[in-house]
């Protein structure tokens, strides 16, 4: 493996177009997080890859794990248990506000994964 990248990968709930969290009554669901990110843009470059993390054993966690997976990065050394992945709410910025991001991560898999689980 010529790099590998730790941490968590979360369910990014994104608002249509511009719209505040307030103002939509739905979100784009996606998956993401920066060391997710960094492991599928090199896997896109055809660098190898793993990205090590902890998600539940349940369809969202395994759809997260399907969505790297589908751009070759290695996920053999994730752990699959605990009750929820992590969620991030985003609404994109325009030209007189900024960008807001609002996390959901307590008591995710990850956020209680401790050191001794991970094959170091």
């Amino acid at each position: 493996m010529k790099v590998v990248t730790f941490g968590e990968i979360m369910l990014r709930l994104k608002t249509p177009e511009n719209l505040r969290i307030m103002q939509s009554d739905g979100f784009d669901a996606s998956y993401g997080g920066a060391e997710v990110n960094v492991a599928v843009s090199l896997a896109m470059y055809e660098d190898k890859c793993a990205f090590v993390s902890k998600v539940p054993n349940n369809p969202v966690g395994m759809s997260a794990l399907s969505e790297v997976r589908h751009y070759g990065v290695n996920t053999e050394y994730m752990l699959r248990e605990g009750n929820r992945l992590g969620i991030f709410f985003f609404e994109k910025g325009s030209d007189v506000r900024s960008t807001n991001v609002v996390y959901n991560r307590a008591f995710s898999a990850f956020s209680l994964s401790q050191p001794s689980e991970y094959h170091w």
